[in-house]
């Protein structure tokens, strides 16, 4: 009797997985998904780019996948990408729940807030702030230039010597947007920005990797104590960190002379007081953790990308190197509007963003209503629609 339930369970189960997965009418096309991994198993999940490109030439430029019941929209190539991202741009705001990303965050700062009236006041201050980003007496360009300096300095203290090119590039990064954000620059041994940037990478690395796929795919793993639980209990200690400077910050602000992100935005709280605002500090702290993390990884990581291509470039990084030296002359150090006359040195650096592909799924999306894209229907919100930057252009 008892194996007889069992089996009419497990039945009912695979009926309704069945059920819950057949694409509806004029739904993008894809693989066939098996019950409770839907295509997790058709995917290398440590890099899962090659078999989405298989899949795409396959399928099309826009196609559908399962990741376990949750079905998945990928769009591969500029056509695709320009037709949702920037003519149907409101469509295609939304941001998924329930994923680890989501869940991480709590829908909040602004890469991963939902779109929606607190979605559009912070992204109006994030454009604002960093735009003006005099914040006192250092502009943006100075800090960098001054960030420059030093990893100069290091590199000439280790001519003869190894150096690990990836820990340099993540500590310059990580300094810019610290002085941007906490105001402060630390030294590269510092221990507290070791501690955020080994914190951010063990973030990073666990959004990026297989048990992000997994925590989002297999829900009920979540209540077991799998590897993905150390990234939340990062996020926690990272949040702490935040609030320890906001805190710090409070003490010795001047009202209306902000030094950096955080006085700009108690700035933007005290004006707010009188009314309903989106402002507060759990909102400062996820904005000053995304600052960081998207300032931090994608710039690092491209530096790196360059570093590797120009070092096996040599007659590229020695042309390069030609436009410099006639561009600046005397002068120890370009500008920002210098890059109007070097030209090449632009190209070289676009090729690199080009073939660095440092995020090539993009950042998760949602449909905010029904709507079409390339023909295909794309209901609203119920699914969790995924988008991925896959295409290289040549």
């Amino acid at each position: 009797m008892l194996g007889t339930l069992l089996l009419l369970w497990i039945g009912f189960c695979l009926l309704f997985f069945l059920f819950k997965t057949r694409r509806p009418k004029n739904f993008p096309p894809g693989p066939q998904p098996i019950p409770i991994f839907g295509n997790l198993l058709q995917l290398n999940l440590r890099n899962p780019i090659k078999d989405l490109e298989k899949l795409s030439e396959r399928y099309g430029k826009v196609f559908s996948l399962y990741f376990g019941g949750r079905p998945a929209v990928v769009l591969n190539g500029f056509q695709a990408m320009k037709e949702a991202m920037v003519a149907q741009a409101v469509d295609f705001a939304g941001r998924p729940h329930g994923m680890m990303i989501s869940q991480i965050t709590e829908k909040k700062g602004v890469i991963l807030a939902d779109y929606g009236p607190s979605w559009r006041e912070h992204r109006r201050f994030a454009l604002m702030t960093l735009r003006n980003f005099g914040l006192g007496k250092k502009s943006m360009e100075d800090r960098i230039l001054e960030e420059i300096s030093y990893v100069t300095t290091l590199l000439e203290r280790s001519d003869g010597k190894s150096v690990d090119p990836q820990s340099m590039f993540h500590k310059a990064a990580s300094n810019i947007i610290c002085s941007i954000v906490f105001g402060t620059r630390y030294d590269h041994n510092d221990e507290f920005l070791l501690h955020i940037i080994n914190t951010f990478r063990e973030i990073t690395k666990m959004i990026n990797g297989p048990w992000a796929m997994i925590y989002d795919t297999l829900r009920f793993l979540r209540i077991f104590p799998l590897p993905f639980m150390k990234v939340f209990q990062n996020v926690e200690l990272m949040k702490t960190i935040v609030s320890d400077q906001t805190t710090q910050h409070k003490k010795t602000r001047v009202p209306g002379e902000p030094r950096d992100c955080i006085d700009c935005y108690l700035d933007e709280m005290e004006k707010r007081e009188d009314g309903f605002s989106s402002f507060d500090e759990s909102q400062l702290t996820y904005f000053a953790l995304e600052l960081h993390i998207a300032g931090t990884d994608t710039t690092s990581n491209t530096l790196l990308t360059a570093f590797l291509y120009l070092s096996t470039h040599p007659d590229i990084q020695a042309r390069c190197q030609q436009e410099i030296d006639a561009v600046l002359g005397d002068r120890a150090h370009a500008s920002f509007e210098d890059r109007h006359k070097m030209p090449y040195v632009q190209a070289m650096i676009h090729e690199v963003q080009r073939m660095a592909n440092i995020i090539p799924l993009s950042v998760f999306h949602r449909t905010t209503k029904d709507t079409q894209l390339m023909g295909y229907n794309i209901p609203k919100v119920r699914l969790h629609t995924h988008f991925g930057l896959l295409y290289k252009l040549v």
